[in-house]
């Protein structure tokens, strides 16, 4: 008996020392959630009564610091009302309606791609006549002959081109054993263009001599020089 009595007085110690569990219906700091809506109610009431600040759609917000009033002022964006939908905070641009603004303030944009624009200020007489006064200043230069060339100026690749019995890479002439690529490829370097290798390879006895070895395959041109861009010149 002695020990189911010290058991008991156990367990009333322990429940005594157990804190209570908090009812699921209780508010926040309070012992339930009707004393926690009736508290928000006064508070509500004395906050009314005494004229404290409550955000409106004019309220200011404060965006990362700043003020939405001094971004507004800034041209940044404008105030928008805590809890508005996202709409409300996006402000849409009229493409349309701002691009006759900024051809006007940008001389340098211009709209002849618009066809409404071109149209609303061109005709189809405005046209001709344009296109009349365009013809009027146009100047064609008419081809000529060749210009007569001073006497000891070497000789002429031009006249040579169009006095040619033969075509670029067909054998003309006979060329030496000795006219190996090698030399060609050493000899032609030397040169700035195949123009003034074709001067030298013609002053040096060519086409019927090739001296330097200018020419090894024999069709009288020089270091790769092709007469066709004059004879298409010419016309022939």
């Amino acid at each position: 008996m002695k020990a189911l009595g010290f058991a008991v007085i156990g367990m009333v110690i322990l429940q005594a020392c157990t804190p209570p569990v908090p009812a699921s219906n209780a508010g926040p700091g309070f012992k339930s959630a009707t004393d926690f809506a009736m508290e928000r109610a006064r508070r509500d009431a004395a906050l009314a009564a005494s004229g404290s600040t409550t955000f409106t759609a004019s309220t200011p917000v404060q965006t990362g610091g700043i003020g939405s009033s001094d971004l507004a002022a800034a041209g940044i964006g404008q105030a928008a009302p805590i809890g508005a939908p996202l709409s409300a905070m996006t402000q849409t641009v009229d493409v349309a309606a701002t691009a006759p603004a900024l051809a006007a303030n940008n001389g340098a944009i211009s709209d002849e791609q618009d066809f409404d624009a071109v149209a609303n200020r061109e005709s189809i007489a405005s046209d001709a006549q344009r296109r009349a006064a365009q013809a009027a200043v146009r100047e064609q230069v008419q081809p000529t002959t060749l210009p007569t060339r001073p006497a000891n100026t070497g000789p002429n690749i031009v006249e040579y081109a169009l006095n040619a019995p033969n075509r670029m890479g067909q054998e003309w002439y006979s060329r030496s054993i000795f006219a190996t690529q090698g030399r060609f490829q050493r000899n032609c370097v030397k040169y700035m263009s195949p123009d003034a290798a074709q001067r030298d390879f013609l002053a040096s006895g060519g086409p019927d001599r090739d001296r330097k070895g200018l020419d090894p395959d024999g069709d009288g041109f020089a270091c790769g020089w092709d007469p066709a861009p004059f004879l298409l010149a010419a016309g022939h």
